[in-house]
Protein backbone atom coordinates (compact mmCIF):
# COMPACT_ATOMS: atom_id res chain seq x y z
CA UNK A 1 0.00 0.00 0.00
CA UNK A 2 1.44 3.58 -1.23
CA UNK A 3 1.50 6.50 1.48
CA UNK A 4 -1.36 9.34 0.62
CA UNK A 5 1.08 12.16 -0.95
CA UNK A 6 0.62 15.45 0.58
CA UNK A 7 0.50 17.82 -2.16
CA UNK A 8 2.32 21.27 -0.90
CA UNK A 9 1.58 22.97 -4.52
CA UNK A 10 -2.00 22.41 -3.96
CA UNK A 11 -1.81 23.97 -0.38
CA UNK A 12 0.43 26.36 -1.21
CA UNK A 13 -2.13 27.38 -3.55
CA UNK A 14 -4.72 27.73 -1.18
CA UNK A 15 -2.56 29.94 1.04
CA UNK A 16 -1.97 32.25 -1.84
CA UNK A 17 -5.66 33.10 -2.61
CA UNK A 18 -6.24 33.82 1.64
CA UNK A 19 -3.18 36.00 1.27
CA UNK A 20 -4.60 37.63 -1.92
CA UNK A 21 -8.22 38.01 0.09
CA UNK A 22 -6.12 40.01 2.70
CA UNK A 23 -4.36 42.34 -0.13
CA UNK A 24 -7.31 43.44 -1.30
CA UNK A 25 -8.89 43.99 2.29
CA UNK A 26 -5.42 45.79 3.19
CA UNK A 27 -6.19 47.66 -0.13
CA UNK A 28 -9.79 49.00 0.98
CA UNK A 29 -7.88 50.87 3.51
CA UNK A 30 -4.98 52.37 1.18
CA UNK A 31 -2.40 49.66 2.41
CA UNK A 32 -0.61 47.86 -0.39
CA UNK A 33 1.78 44.98 1.09
CA UNK A 34 5.51 45.31 0.01
CA UNK A 35 8.41 42.97 0.02
CA UNK A 36 11.78 43.72 -0.67
CA UNK A 37 14.24 41.24 -1.32
CA UNK A 38 17.67 42.33 -1.58
CA UNK A 39 20.00 40.08 -3.78
CA UNK A 40 23.44 40.34 -3.55
CA UNK A 41 25.54 38.49 -5.98
CA UNK A 42 25.25 35.99 -8.83
CA UNK A 43 24.39 33.13 -7.54
CA UNK A 44 22.05 31.46 -10.09
CA UNK A 45 19.81 29.15 -7.75
CA UNK A 46 19.22 31.80 -5.24
CA UNK A 47 18.76 34.47 -8.82
CA UNK A 48 15.75 32.02 -9.53
CA UNK A 49 14.28 31.96 -6.27
CA UNK A 50 14.42 35.34 -5.70
CA UNK A 51 12.59 35.22 -8.96
CA UNK A 52 10.00 33.44 -7.88
CA UNK A 53 9.17 35.20 -4.70
CA UNK A 54 8.78 38.51 -6.92
CA UNK A 55 6.44 36.55 -9.16
CA UNK A 56 4.41 35.28 -6.48
CA UNK A 57 4.28 38.67 -4.24
CA UNK A 58 3.18 40.75 -7.32
CA UNK A 59 0.41 38.00 -8.56
CA UNK A 60 -1.18 38.07 -4.87
CA UNK A 61 -1.40 41.96 -5.40
CA UNK A 62 1.38 42.86 -3.25
CA UNK A 63 4.19 45.16 -4.18
CA UNK A 64 7.36 43.03 -5.36
CA UNK A 65 10.54 44.84 -5.63
CA UNK A 66 14.06 42.87 -5.93
CA UNK A 67 17.24 44.59 -5.27
CA UNK A 68 20.37 43.57 -7.35
CA UNK A 69 23.74 44.41 -5.90
CA UNK A 70 27.07 42.79 -7.14
CA UNK A 71 29.33 40.75 -5.46
CA UNK A 72 31.51 43.16 -4.53
CA UNK A 73 29.06 45.47 -2.28
CA UNK A 74 30.83 45.84 1.26
CA UNK A 75 29.14 44.85 4.40
CA UNK A 76 28.78 48.54 5.01
CA UNK A 77 27.23 49.20 2.10
CA UNK A 78 24.60 46.31 2.44
CA UNK A 79 23.84 47.71 5.89
CA UNK A 80 22.92 51.50 4.45
CA UNK A 81 20.39 49.85 2.18
CA UNK A 82 18.25 47.62 4.70
CA UNK A 83 18.52 50.60 7.24
CA UNK A 84 16.96 52.83 4.01
CA UNK A 85 14.27 50.33 3.80
CA UNK A 86 13.70 49.73 7.80
CA UNK A 87 12.33 53.68 7.67
CA UNK A 88 10.83 52.85 4.16
CA UNK A 89 6.87 53.28 4.96
CA UNK A 90 6.24 51.50 1.86
CA UNK A 91 8.21 48.39 2.47
CA UNK A 92 6.27 46.04 5.18
CA UNK A 93 8.67 43.03 4.79
CA UNK A 94 12.72 42.45 4.25
CA UNK A 95 14.04 39.39 3.05
CA UNK A 96 17.96 39.07 2.29
CA UNK A 97 18.80 36.63 0.08
CA UNK A 98 20.90 34.19 1.86
CA UNK A 99 23.73 32.85 1.41
CA UNK A 100 26.08 35.96 1.07
CA UNK A 101 29.28 36.40 -0.26
CA UNK A 102 31.90 35.39 1.95
CA UNK A 103 32.84 39.11 2.90
CA UNK A 104 29.35 39.66 4.92
CA UNK A 105 28.34 38.14 7.91
CA UNK A 106 25.02 37.03 7.34
CA UNK A 107 24.17 37.28 11.30
CA UNK A 108 25.10 41.38 11.84
CA UNK A 109 22.81 41.91 8.18
CA UNK A 110 19.93 39.97 10.24
CA UNK A 111 19.62 41.78 13.65
CA UNK A 112 19.92 45.11 11.58
CA UNK A 113 16.62 44.19 9.57
CA UNK A 114 13.65 45.94 11.80
CA UNK A 115 11.95 42.50 13.55
CA UNK A 116 8.76 43.73 12.90
CA UNK A 117 10.01 43.57 9.44
CA UNK A 118 11.78 40.65 9.73
CA UNK A 119 9.69 38.36 7.50
CA UNK A 120 11.60 35.71 6.98
CA UNK A 121 11.81 35.00 10.63
CA UNK A 122 15.64 34.80 11.22
CA UNK A 123 15.60 38.01 13.72
CA UNK A 124 17.09 37.21 17.37
CA UNK A 125 13.88 38.95 18.69
CA UNK A 126 11.73 37.22 16.78
CA UNK A 127 13.42 33.44 17.54
CA UNK A 128 12.95 34.49 21.19
CA UNK A 129 9.33 35.35 20.47
CA UNK A 130 9.01 31.91 18.69
CA UNK A 131 10.51 29.82 21.96
CA UNK A 132 8.40 31.24 24.48
CA UNK A 133 5.58 30.81 22.54
CA UNK A 134 4.60 34.29 21.72
CA UNK A 135 2.35 34.68 18.71
CA UNK A 136 3.12 38.36 17.68
CA UNK A 137 6.86 37.46 16.11
CA UNK A 138 7.69 35.98 12.36
CA UNK A 139 8.29 32.48 12.62
CA UNK A 140 10.72 31.05 9.78
CA UNK A 141 8.92 30.84 6.47
CA UNK A 142 9.88 26.56 6.28
CA UNK A 143 9.04 25.19 9.69
CA UNK A 144 5.88 27.17 9.44
CA UNK A 145 5.17 25.84 5.89
CA UNK A 146 5.37 22.20 7.44
CA UNK A 147 2.88 22.61 10.37
CA UNK A 148 0.53 24.11 7.95
CA UNK A 149 0.53 21.22 5.70
CA UNK A 150 0.39 19.15 8.98
CA UNK A 151 -2.71 20.60 10.11
CA UNK A 152 -4.28 21.25 6.57
CA UNK A 153 -3.81 17.46 6.27
CA UNK A 154 -5.77 16.18 9.04
CA UNK A 155 -2.21 15.41 11.03
CA UNK A 156 -2.97 15.43 14.79
CA UNK A 157 0.45 16.09 16.26
CA UNK A 158 -0.45 16.50 19.97
CA UNK A 159 1.24 13.77 21.73
CA UNK A 160 2.53 12.08 18.81
CA UNK A 161 6.45 11.40 18.79
CA UNK A 162 8.56 13.93 16.29
CA UNK A 163 11.65 13.16 15.07
CA UNK A 164 13.51 15.91 13.18
CA UNK A 165 16.75 15.07 11.33
CA UNK A 166 18.49 18.14 11.48
CA UNK A 167 19.45 21.01 13.69
CA UNK A 168 19.70 24.16 11.72
CA UNK A 169 18.47 27.79 12.30
CA UNK A 170 16.56 27.93 9.77
CA UNK A 171 14.42 24.62 9.19
CA UNK A 172 15.53 22.57 12.94
CA UNK A 173 15.32 24.23 15.80
CA UNK A 174 12.23 26.55 15.05
CA UNK A 175 10.74 22.97 13.94
CA UNK A 176 11.00 21.68 17.13
CA UNK A 177 10.17 24.68 19.00
CA UNK A 178 6.88 24.67 17.07
CA UNK A 179 5.79 21.43 17.80
CA UNK A 180 6.00 21.25 21.11
CA UNK A 181 3.85 24.35 21.35
CA UNK A 182 0.46 24.33 23.40
CA UNK A 183 -1.76 25.22 19.76
CA UNK A 184 -2.81 23.66 16.52
CA UNK A 185 0.25 21.30 14.84
CA UNK A 186 1.55 21.06 18.63
CA UNK A 187 1.50 19.18 21.32
CA UNK A 188 4.33 16.85 20.16
CA UNK A 189 6.79 14.95 22.23
CA UNK A 190 10.11 16.26 20.19
CA UNK A 191 13.60 14.85 19.09
CA UNK A 192 16.18 16.07 17.20
CA UNK A 193 18.75 14.22 15.34
CA UNK A 194 21.79 15.51 14.08
CA UNK A 195 25.65 14.72 12.85
CA UNK A 196 26.85 13.38 15.93
CA UNK A 197 23.40 11.44 16.97
CA UNK A 198 24.53 7.86 17.62
CA UNK A 199 22.07 5.15 16.21
CA UNK A 200 20.10 7.79 13.94
CA UNK A 201 17.56 4.81 12.17
CA UNK A 202 16.72 3.89 16.28
CA UNK A 203 15.36 7.56 16.93
CA UNK A 204 13.96 7.89 13.47
CA UNK A 205 11.76 4.15 13.85
CA UNK A 206 10.37 6.02 16.83
CA UNK A 207 8.84 8.86 15.28
CA UNK A 208 5.55 8.91 14.48
CA UNK A 209 5.93 12.17 12.28
CA UNK A 210 9.47 11.98 10.41
CA UNK A 211 10.66 15.75 9.84
CA UNK A 212 14.30 15.43 7.21
CA UNK A 213 15.95 18.29 7.01
CA UNK A 214 19.68 17.23 6.66
CA UNK A 215 20.61 18.52 3.07
CA UNK A 216 21.49 14.85 2.62
CA UNK A 217 20.26 13.31 -0.89
CA UNK A 218 18.27 10.54 -0.32
CA UNK A 219 19.78 9.57 3.38
CA UNK A 220 16.31 8.43 5.27
CA UNK A 221 15.55 5.07 3.75
CA UNK A 222 12.06 3.25 3.79
CA UNK A 223 13.62 0.73 6.73
CA UNK A 224 14.65 3.90 9.06
CA UNK A 225 10.64 4.77 8.79
CA UNK A 226 8.03 3.68 11.37
CA UNK A 227 5.19 1.77 9.90
CA UNK A 228 2.00 4.40 9.16
CA UNK A 229 4.73 7.54 10.49
CA UNK A 230 3.67 11.06 8.50
CA UNK A 231 6.69 11.72 6.92
CA UNK A 232 7.78 15.38 5.77
CA UNK A 233 10.81 15.87 3.36
CA UNK A 234 12.79 19.02 3.80
CA UNK A 235 15.50 18.65 1.81
CA UNK A 236 15.95 19.68 -1.80
CA UNK A 237 19.05 18.13 -3.66
CA UNK A 238 20.27 16.84 -7.07
CA UNK A 239 21.68 13.37 -8.05
CA UNK A 240 23.52 12.57 -11.10
CA UNK A 241 20.85 10.91 -13.46
CA UNK A 242 21.50 10.07 -17.24
CA UNK A 243 17.58 9.78 -17.93
CA UNK A 244 17.42 13.66 -17.48
CA UNK A 245 17.95 15.97 -20.30
CA UNK A 246 20.08 18.11 -17.67
CA UNK A 247 21.56 14.68 -15.98
CA UNK A 248 20.35 15.43 -12.97
CA UNK A 249 17.02 15.23 -11.11
CA UNK A 250 15.73 16.89 -7.96
CA UNK A 251 15.52 14.53 -4.80
CA UNK A 252 14.89 15.46 -1.27
CA UNK A 253 16.68 14.22 2.03
CA UNK A 254 14.12 10.98 2.68
CA UNK A 255 14.54 7.78 -0.35
CA UNK A 256 11.18 7.96 -1.49
CA UNK A 257 10.45 5.39 -3.10
CA UNK A 258 11.79 3.06 -0.36
CA UNK A 259 9.43 5.20 2.02
CA UNK A 260 6.19 5.83 0.18
CA UNK A 261 5.74 2.07 0.78
CA UNK A 262 5.74 2.37 4.91
CA UNK A 263 4.71 5.76 5.34
CA UNK A 264 1.08 6.70 5.57
CA UNK A 265 1.64 10.20 4.27
CA UNK A 266 4.53 11.92 3.03
CA UNK A 267 5.37 14.80 0.91
CA UNK A 268 7.19 14.24 -2.69
CA UNK A 269 10.33 16.49 -4.26
CA UNK A 270 9.56 18.89 -5.86
CA UNK A 271 5.98 19.38 -4.77
CA UNK A 272 5.94 18.78 -0.92
CA UNK A 273 7.33 21.36 1.44
CA UNK A 274 8.89 23.70 -1.22
CA UNK A 275 5.79 25.57 -2.40
CA UNK A 276 4.90 26.12 0.99
CA UNK A 277 7.76 28.22 1.62
CA UNK A 278 7.02 31.10 -0.93
CA UNK A 279 3.55 30.84 0.62
CA UNK A 280 4.34 31.22 4.03
CA UNK A 281 6.50 34.83 3.41
CA UNK A 282 3.67 36.39 1.77
CA UNK A 283 1.70 35.54 4.98
CA UNK A 284 4.36 37.18 6.75
CA UNK A 285 4.44 39.95 4.48
CA UNK A 286 0.86 40.59 4.84
CA UNK A 287 0.71 40.20 8.83
CA UNK A 288 3.31 42.76 8.67
CA UNK A 289 1.54 45.42 6.68
CA UNK A 290 -1.65 44.42 8.83
CA UNK A 291 0.23 46.28 11.64
CA UNK A 292 0.57 48.95 9.83
CA UNK A 293 -3.11 49.18 10.21
CA UNK A 294 -3.14 48.30 13.49
CA UNK A 295 -0.82 51.40 14.24
CA UNK A 296 -2.62 53.50 12.63
CA UNK A 297 -6.02 52.86 14.38
CA UNK A 298 -4.47 53.29 17.41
Amino acid sequence: MRAELIDGKAIAETIRHEVAADVTRLAAHGIIPGLTVVLVGDDAASATYVGAKEKASKAAGMQGETLRLPASTTQAELLTVVERLNVDPSVHGILVQMPLPSHIDPDTVIRHILPEKDVDGFHPVNVGKLLIGHTDGFVSCTPAGVIELLVRSGVDTRGAEAVIVGRSNIVGKPMAALLVQGRAGGDATVTICHSRTKDLAFHTRRADILIAAIGRAEMITGDMIKPGAVVIDVGMNTKPDATKAKGTRLCGDVHFESAVHVASKITPVPGGVGPMTIAMLLRNTVRAAERTLAVAAR
